[in-house]
């Protein structure tokens, strides 16, 4: 596997940092001395978070793309030139496409994929002439799959897995490293409702903030979180589709998010999401 690399006095920058998976990560990555900043809407909590970790916490919302590049700047101009960037802030609300309003399909894609397009544009931008950085991007295996009740956060997790293989191709050679972290259920408020998977044990944010810094220290592109899901995937894309989707049943894979979305228990979730807040994706995780 090769030697590990220090993460000791690196500038890690973390979107949707606030809570869930994207504090838990930053919790980690000081446990390597990282130099970490955090940026979220909620900047009381942000602030907060960053408080607790001695890291730079600043508002974030990551739809503006002029705000989000100065963010990215005013980060470079307190800490230094930014070698991780960690695009992790996404909303998950669930509905069946027809019961799907407009703004909320364009909220998904404003967050979980423009703000997702544009991070990595401005890391590749920053990064590329210094010949190193790391850039990691949180999907969700719903980028590998589909999932009933859930169709257009599914089709933004597809286009992030695709954008960063297109992207993993375009920096070969640069010295610039790009991961895409897929997991599975995480407890966090995204999976409010949620039911557990048959054979796939639902996720502690702990899971994706170590998995995650393992990708920094040893870099892989596919991070699957449990790494089982990668075998299954294997699996299933290699019988038909028929054989495959009899699988997903089997495993109530096929009403997992579907039978949560008019769940009461989603309702503060949901009402959060709707305000286009990124920090209620400070994980993602189906």
């Amino acid at each position: 596997m090769g030697e590990q690399r220090s993460l000791r006095g690196k500038v890690i920058v973390i979107t949707g940092g606030a809570r869930g998976i994207g504090a838990k990560t930053a919790a980690a990555l000081r446990g390597h001395g990282a130099k970490l900043a955090l940026g979220d809407l909620d900047q009381v909590e942000v602030e907060k978070t960053a408080a607790e970790l001695d890291a730079l916490g600043l508002p974030l919302d990551v739809t503006d793309t002029r705000g989000f590049t100065a963010f990215l700047d005013e980060v470079e101009r307190r800490l230094g030139p930014i070698d991780v960037l960690i695009n992790n802030a996404g909303i998950m609300p669930l509905s069946p496409l027809d019961e799907e309003d407009d703004a909320s399909t364009r909220r998904q894609l404003e967050i979980n994929l423009h703000a997702v397009i544009h991070g990595t544009r401005e890391a590749m931008r920053r990064m590329r002439p210094r010949g190193c950085g790391h850039i990691v991007n949180v999907a969700s295996m719903a980028g590998k799959a589909g999932f009933p009740g859930a169709a257009t956060y599914c089709a933004t997790k597809h286009a992030v897995v695709g954008l960063s293989e297109a992207v993993r191709l375009e920096l070969r050679g640069s010295g610039v490293e790009v991961s895409c972290v897929m997991p599975a259920i995480v407890r966090t408020e995204l999976a409010s409702g949620l039911g557990e998977a048959k054979f796939f044990k639902s996720l502690q944010p702990e899971d994706v903030a170590d998995a995650i810094v393992d990708a920094l220290r040893r870099p892989h592109f596919d991070v699957f979180v449990p790494k089982s899901l990668d075998a299954m995937g294997r699996i299933t894309r290699l019988l038909p589709r028929a054989a495959g989707e009899w699988i997903a049943r089997a495993l109530g894979g096929d009403q997992l998010l579907a039978s949560a979305a008019h769940s009461t228990a989603r309702a503060g979730y949901e009402a959060r999401a709707a305000e286009s807040a990124p920090s209620v994706g400070a994980q993602d995780d189906s």
